[in-house]
């Protein structure tokens, strides 16, 4: 089957090709899935520290009289409580209160960057231009020329600490511009998707592969998509399309906490503000397999009468704290610790059973927390 458009690539790609990285598509991008193996990268990222290309994701710039009031009335979070050089996460709902799309957002001197996801990115921004108006606002599209490379382990600091000790200095969701590899222009926060400490950043599309070799030469793994999935999976951090999508709201996805109704009107306020009052009817759940199998996102699941409750979401081997998990968006009553019902697996019913959730924190990030 012919694709009507070529796949996008990184500025680092002809690197990844180098490096032995299996290429696959990702939401029109060719990424490289793994390098030498999965289990491996996401090994050294728990325990060491590793290195993604992440510059598929788009980033808008918002700058402007009212970019504050602006990103005030898009977004669910009270952006206003985040001061120059600190980032947050933050949703964008429909009036409805489904998620559009989960963003970060980073305030810096003189404008605002929201980065978005990769296959959202065009939407976002029109979305973002859609809802502009009246307000005093310029909303551009860096991504093109923008590269972002994501630092991720227990190690990043002590490595970018070799590299830019005013960098590596910044607190958990610091934002600070810096420069190292001899690229001047360059921007770092201290974010990621892991579940582990580390650094995004961000830099021209040109500098690219000087930050990436520099990163590489002081001791960074490669790693590719495979681990970024099994590490955030881990942690139970939202994949867009999987726990969230425009028919899941923030409530539903363990995600109220990113909701301040208080701030003011916002898109999708007056509806989530009903669902926060009535209770949410499903719940993301964290699960383990109790009997033999392995539950894959999509798979349904249904009480052990047979009755439906809902559907996987995400699920794989936990690599770290072992066991075969996942997460399910299921009806309320069956997302409490403890309760068991069936994932159809080959349209077999085999037991699971309800846990906590995340499967994985990591101490580091407890402490900064």
């Amino acid at each position: 089957m012919s694709r009507a458009e070529p796949l996008q690539r990184t500025p680092l790609h002809e690197r990844h090709v180098a490096l032995g990285g299996r290429m696959v598509e990702f939401g029109g991008w060719e990424l490289p899935v793994q390098y030498r193996g999965i289990a491996e990268e996401h090994r050294a990222v728990r325990s060491d520290v590793g290195i993604f290309d992440v510059s598929h994701m788009g980033e808008i710039e918002v700058h402007g009289a009212d970019a504050l009031a602006f990103l005030q009335w898009v977004l669910t979070r009270d952006v206003a409580t985040l001061d120059v050089g600190q980032s947050g996460y933050a949703l964008i709902c429909q009036p409805d209160g489904g998620i559009v799309d989960d963003v970060f957002v980073y305030h810096l001197a003189d404008r605002w960057l929201v980065v978005v996801n990769a296959a959202n990115s065009a939407r976002d921004l029109a979305w973002f231009r859609q809802h502009a108006a009246g307000f005093a606002v310029t909303i551009t599209d860096r991504s093109p020329q923008t590269a972002l490379v994501a630092l991720q382990g227990p190690r990043a600091a002590a490595l970018l600490a070799g590299l830019a000790p005013e960098l590596a200095a910044l607190p958990y969701h610091g934002v600070a511009a810096g420069r190292f590899a001899g690229v001047g222009d360059l921007l770092a926060a201290r974010t990621g998707y892991t579940g582990e400490d580390g650094f995004e950043i961000f830099c021209a599309a040109d500098d690219a592969g000087a930050v990436w070799d520099r990163l590489l030469a002081a001791g960074a793994t490669p790693c590719g998509l495979g681990a970024r999935d099994s590490l955030r999976f881990e942690a139970c951090l939202a994949l867009y399309g999987h726990e969230i999508d425009v028919h899941v709201n923030p409530f539903e996805a363990r995600l109220g906490w990113v909701v301040q109704l208080d701030k003011g009107d916002f898109i999708g306020r007056a509806a989530l503000q009903a669902i926060k009052a009535a209770g949410a009817t499903r719940r993301l759940v964290g699960f383990a397999m109790v009997e033999r199998g392995i539950a894959r996102g999509g798979y349904a699941v249904q009480a052990i009468d047979g009755s439906p409750l809902g559907y996987v979401t995400s699920g794989m081997p936990a690599l770290t704290v072992g066991g075969h998990l996942g997460m399910a968006l299921l009806a309320s009553s069956a997302a409490v610790p403890g309760a068991t019902f069936d994932v159809v697996i080959r349209e077999r019913p085999v037991r699971a059973a309800a846990m906590r959730m995340p499967f994985y924190s990591s101490r580091r990030r407890q402490a900064r927390d």
